[in-house]
């Protein structure tokens, strides 16, 4: 049977529309032709993946060990507490900020790095609520 609606998902279709193929379920209904878009998970479970993905390295859990330990923001050169490249250690910091779960302030030499203490409150409700 082929027509309109029978078409493979597009990722270019699904971007616009904010969405991505792991996150939906597509209704096609075959009487009116009317396609319907159910997400198949909820704002916090995508929140929740998100947050484990970006802990999901061990160098990760480290730095955000070791800016939990701060009182106020780390200004150090976090390359001199890793024996990892100073590239490897910016593509951390990328994704534990992409994320939220840290914020970094640019104070020429050197950047500042925390904690983002909302965001961490919110990841542990959410790991909390997924371990009950």
């Amino acid at each position: 049977m082929r027509g309109p609606f029978n078409r493979r998902i597009n990722k270019k279709w699904l971007t616009n529309l904010g969405l991505n193929k792991k996150d939906i379920l597509l209704f096609v209904n075959l009487r009116t032709g009317i396609m319907k878009i159910a997400t198949v998970t909820t704002n916090d479970q995508q929140k929740l993946a998100r947050y484990a993905k970006a802990m999901g390295h061990p160098v990760r859990v480290y730095i955000l060990e070791l800016l939990s330990k701060q009182a106020c923001c780390y200004s150090g050169d976090l390359s001199e507490e890793l024996p990892i490249a100073k590239s490897t250690l910016s593509q951390h910091l990328k994704e534990l900020k992409d994320a939220g779960l840290i914020q970094g302030e640019i104070c020429a030499p050197r950047i500042k790095y925390c904690v983002n203490k909302e965001n961490w409150k919110e990841a542990q409700m959410l790991f909390k609520g997924l371990m009950k």
